[in-house]
């Protein structure tokens, strides 16, 4: 029996089947690669879900969290410390709009935040109702489930407390049908993730943004994968030139560390009242420490560039393959998806773990790749060069 395999047992045998039993256990990682408990090296193409901004063991990050839980781990909010101010002030620079900010844990944390902020709002205002995507995925807590328009995962929990009408992604006319006088926000992803990294059309987002101004109701960008430099932004709706008035972020905000922040720009930032919502673990010192890690060296070492780059690189090298599984390739910067022809995406996973790739079979017909931001051209190209071989063997 192998390291993986026995470690894989001993995850059987001690957890709940909700993520059934991971293919890999990893036990290393250095920049974009890791290693497995049997000392097999990968390259890491997905960088734990869009979450893993500077790579592994990245010295920046290594020294900003050994610093800060050797001086200061913990505070709860019945206390403040300067990590967290310093972090709020940093994104509400990047954002370039005033902003108030809130410090969770997670996304979806981020997401229930945000929902409260619409449902006070609108209670204040004399409105109902939310609208979302179909096949938009804002978290798995229920009030985030609510929100997200992916049947599969969400049938099962419902019936929902909240009134929130569902409409095709990318269809404006629907959203402006679907959002009235009555209607206190428009909760959307600037590029659907869990659907499959599927980027809407042209203008959309504006004309959300020109839907939510004419009727009053909060636009709430949700950037937990797209933010922090994922397609060569700080945040997506900036290339869109649009101005949310909620935005969710997590994920590649901390390299790691577990951190998530919902930011209400102008009026939105002053819905909630002291008292109104909290987290004992939100705006950790550890996990903000981290986060002004990140920020600092992406802007540093020039990583938003880097994520346009190489992810063309990637792009126009994943289009240039001719192969009948393969379809063609969507997304922006490094936060792609390579689309299959037929739905053998677990096939492709597991012939390009084989040959020393970690992607992630996102859907039936979807390769998603989101790696680190410090990933280079040489590490890209290595890829390409094995790809027509990694589906060659996912077809056999």
């Amino acid at each position: 029996m192998t390291g993986n395999d026995e470690l894989r047992d001993r995850f059987a045998s001690a957890f709940m089947h909700n993520y059934g039993v991971p293919p890999v256990a990893l036990a290393r990682g250095e920049g974009c690669a890791v290693w497995d408990v049997d000392g097999r090296r990968y390259l890491d193409l997905i960088g734990g879900i869009a979450v893993s901004s500077l790579g592994h063991g990245h010295p920046a990050l290594v020294e900003a969290v050994s610093r800060q839980v050797a001086t200061l781990a913990h505070t709860s909010n019945l206390f403040l410390h300067e990590q967290e101010v310093l972090l709020a002030e940093r994104l509400r620079t990047l954002l370039r709009e005033p902003a108030r900010v809130f410090l969770a844990n997670s996304g979806t944390e981020a997401n229930e935040a945000a929902l409260k902020i619409a449902i006070k709002y609108g209670r204040t205002h004399g409105r109902g109702y939310m609208v979302a995507a179909e096949n938009g995925f804002h978290g798995r807590t229920l009030g985030a489930l609510s929100l997200t328009g992916k049947q599969s995962i969400r049938d099962q929990f419902g019936p929902f407390p909240l009134d929130v009408r569902f409409v095709p992604y990318g269809d404006a006319d629907a959203l402006k049908n679907a959002v009235t006088d009555d209607c206190a926000a428009v909760f959307l992803e600037p590029t659907q993730g869990e659907a499959g990294v599927v980027p809407p059309p042209e203008g959309y987002f504006r004309a959300a943004r020109e839907i939510c101004s004419a009727t009053g109701a909060l636009l709430v960008a949700d950037e937990i994968q797209s933010a922090i430099g994922r397609t060569g932004h700080w945040f997506a709706h900036q290339a869109e030139e649009v101005v949310p008035d909620i935005v969710t972020l997590a994920k590649g905000l901390g390299g790691g560390m577990p951190i998530g922040a919902c930011i209400g720009l102008g009026e939105a930032g002053e819905v909630f009242a002291k008292g109104d919502h909290g987290s004992t673990f939100g705006g950790n010192p550890v996990s903000c420490a981290a986060a002004l890690a990140v920020l600092g060296t992406i802007e540093r070492d020039g990583l938003l560039g880097n994520a346009v780059r190489v992810g063309a690189l990637l792009s126009e090298g994943i289009a240039a393959v001719r192969h009948p599984l393969l379809k063609g390739v969507r997304g922006r910067g490094l936060w792609l998806a390579a689309v299959l022809t037929v739905p053998r995406s677990a096939q492709v996973q597991a012939a390009a773990q084989e040959a020393g790739f970690l992607v992630n079979a996102l859907q039936p017909d979807a390769v998603r790749l989101a790696p680190p931001l410090v990933i280079t051209e040489s590490d890209a190209r290595v890829f390409l060069d094995a790809l027509p071989g990694i589906l060659e063997a996912a077809d056999a």
